[in-house]
């Protein structure tokens, strides 16, 4: 949009964007290669966040910068060329993320035009939130609706992203007005979606899942002790999809992945659950990743690859792993009731 003297202002008034509304997508990070100076960039942003590990600064970032991110690059960098989109190069959140948002802009686009400006950031790693903030001020975004991407709420996840857009909001000379799209856990369209792909799911396969694994990202034990909802929202989400599915209790249970550190965490661990599973004699299993929007280095890698090789050890027969929303149908109509929702009074 071209920019225009402001009306009634004086003839020397400089040229100004026209006001728009941004809308602007949020997920957790990518590095941007696989080799060791990239992962070790990353790691150390996402790791020195207080939300993710709250140790004391003067005991966490000597262990940090001496031990974990000596080894922990390699590591990580040889998990995520297993999944590498190489066409692209680029991680497949990176992929993902793209594709929903171009598809998010292109049906809020439909509705409003040209007066919302779609977009999306990271919290760790490129695109940042700050750049991302500037150019939607500088493009004449007076107002942006924040979207992380995470149906459930953690500190962790949802907190940290709105911290981020908050400090690049801190560097603007004339900041937009603002909201943050809250927790989607309990909406009917997400939950829908959600019954959707395993339904498609089961019916693809060549025999029925005995057991369906809801596998979340997992948190120290002691963040829900100290408040945090996730758990419970965790468990909320399945029992809601349970009952979309119309399920008894014994076929859906909710575990939950990714442990680090040697602090207890939510239980039970999925990588332990599909082992004791298999040897109760549960040979068919599929697992669904419900707090992720998409597909990431936790469910290609950990859960298709990890927490597979767990199952199968134990004597697991059939084993299948049900893709995050990503960019579907249902999942995007599900994204975009929950944006159109909380633009009412912006936009009619």
């Amino acid at each position: 949009m071209t920019n225009a003297r402001p009306a009634h202002a004086a003839a020397d008034h400089p040229a100004l964007p026209r006001e728009k509304v941004g809308v602007l997508v949020a997920n957790l990070g990518t590095p941007d290669n696989t080799d060791y100076w990239s992962m070790r960039r990353y790691l150390s942003e996402f790791l020195s966040d207080k939300r993710v590990i709250d140790y004391p600064r003067w005991k966490w970032q000597p262990i940090l910068q001496g031990i974990v991110l000596s080894i922990r690059p390699f590591k990580s960098g040889a998990a995520y060329r297993t999944i590498w989109n190489k066409e692209a190069d680029e991680s497949p959140l990176m992929t993902i993320t793209r594709q929903q948002t171009a598809k998010l802009s292109d049906a809020i686009s439909a509705r409003y035009g040209d007066d919302v400006m779609v977009d999306f950031c990271m919290r760790y790693g490129n695109p940042s939130t700050r750049s991302k903030v500037r150019a939607m001020v500088a493009a004449g975004c007076t107002k942006i609706l924040f979207c992380p991407l995470y149906p459930q709420y953690a500190g962790a996840t949802m907190a940290t992203a709105n911290d981020e857009f908050f400090r690049a909001l801190m560097g603007e000379k004339w900041q937009p007005a603002v909201r943050t799209l809250p927790p989607y856990f309990d909406d009917e369209a997400y939950i829908d979606a959600l019954a959707g792909s395993v339904e498609r799911a089961y019916a693809s396969a060549d025999q029925e899942p005995d057991v369906l694994v809801c596998s979340y990202h997992g948190l120290p034990f002691r963040y829900l002790t100290e408040g945090d909802p996730y758990h419970c929202q965790c468990q909320k989400t399945t029992r809601l999809l349970k009952e979309r599915l119309g399920w008894a209790d014994d076929r859906i249970i909710t575990t939950f992945q990714s442990k680090f550190g040697p602090e207890e965490w939510l239980q039970p661990y999925t990588v332990e659950e599909v082992a004791r599973l298999a040897e109760r004699g549960r040979k068919r299993i599929a697992v669904i990743a419900p707090a992720f929007s998409a597909d990431c280095i936790e469910t290609l890698e950990e859960i298709n690859e990890e927490i597979r090789e767990s199952f199968e050890r134990a004597g697991g027969e059939a084993f299948t792993y049900i893709p995050c929303l990503n960019d579907g149908e249902a999942h995007i109509a599900a994204l975009v009731g929950r944006i159109e929702a909380n633009l009412s009074g912006w936009l009619d």
